[in-house]
């Protein structure tokens, strides 16, 4: 039997690379995986979290679907991809969803990991404003999602991070929801089961 050298027994493990996908997905529609794809194959991440927020606190005046039905939207899109999870905590949790919250529970679970958490570009200029914004910064890279035909205001201080090059898309929740009302087809802009089990369920009518 062939050894291997000592040297190659002694290599670690591969570090941890884990991308944090936060949002309200209401409803999750294809930019959402485009994104998630993009980051899977730019920043090589062990693994991506999608983390449905119970209440966004830029959004205080807006009430989101049910958590149960953006969750199994969520799941509909997400069927087979198991380089993919779902994280429930924000939601589990209930109130306002603070990303400091949810960071400060991967870096205990993961100590030895790289955080990246994903960010649209209008929530660049508002970091410095997010809950403990320093230990945000510390803690994990900011990976910008870009719109398209814009350009990316550079990250404040002390917040370090990269924009995300792939697949920019401009499509919404809220163009979703709105077409949705107004009796328009939303295919080609959601997965077609999540399509079908938003038209089945009467939501955002």
């Amino acid at each position: 039997m062939k050894l291997l050298p000592d040297s190659k027994m002694a290599d670690p493990p591969p570090p941890l690379r884990l991308g944090l996908y936060g949002g309200s997905f209401d409803p999750v529609h294809l930019g959402h995986l485009l994104v998630a794809q993009a980051a899977r194959e730019e920043l090589k991440l062990t693994r991506l979290f999608f983390i449905p927020a119970a209440q966004s606190p830029f959004k205080p005046g807006s009430e989101p679907a049910a958590a149960t039905a953006r969750l199994r939207l969520l799941r509909l899109a997400l069927a087979g991809r198991t380089d993919y999870e779902i994280d429930t905590q924000e939601v589990q949790r209930g109130g306002v969803s603070y990303s400091i919250d949810t960071v400060r529970d991967y870096a205990a679970r993961f100590p030895q990991a790289e955080l990246f958490y994903l960010i649209g570009a209008d929530h660049i200029a508002q970091l410095p404003k997010w809950r403990a914004a320093e230990e945000l910064a510390r803690r994990v890279w900011f990976v910008v999602i870009p719109r398209p035909g814009e350009t990316l205001a550079p990250l404040p201080e002390p917040f370090q991070g990269k924009p995300l090059r792939g697949f920019p898309l401009g499509v919404s929740s809220s163009q979703i929801r709105a077409r949705i009302k107004q009796g328009l087809p939303i295919e080609g802009l959601v997965p077609a089961p999540v399509a079908e089990a938003i038209r089945q369920s009467g939501l955002y009518l």
